[in-house]
């Protein structure tokens, strides 16, 4: 990983692991509540994506246990996974910022999000 901007689905489960390890299925549900709903993660998609941050020193494996005969992971953000969506959250505030300010709505990322909620960000984002 360079300077390129994380993935969304990257961005997303990194978030969902940085103030505590998680399994797989409190991943996805952490995605789905920190997308507020726009992504739901199937569980090939999931666990190819944990692999992939794995091999990239990313996330770590924090525990492993069998439960009723599978193994069960918890999964930790890496310290190059912190420094990366550290990283990553200081370019989207910037982003956001600077949206904030050419909009003219004053004050901060959050005024941003009330105006997108209210109304003026109606059209579809990403189709």
């Amino acid at each position: 990983m360079t300077d390129q901007a994380l993935r969304e689905p990257t961005l997303l489960i990194l978030t969902a692991i940085a103030d505590a390890p998680r399994h797989g299925y409190a991943i996805a549900q952490e995605v789905e509540k920190i997308s507020e709903g726009r992504t739901t993660m199937r569980t090939g998609t999931l666990y190819g994506a944990l692999e992939r941050l794995l091999e990239q020193e990313l996330i770590a494996v924090h525990e492993e246990e069998v439960v009723d005969g599978r193994r069960r992971r918890s999964y930790a953000l890496a310290p190059r996974g912190r420094e990366i969506l550290a990283a990553e959250a200081a370019r989207l505030a910037r982003t956001a910022q600077e949206a904030t300010r050419r909009l003219g709505l004053g004050g901060s990322a959050a005024s941003l999000g009330t105006a997108l909620r209210t109304g003026l960000g109606r059209t579809a984002v990403g189709t």
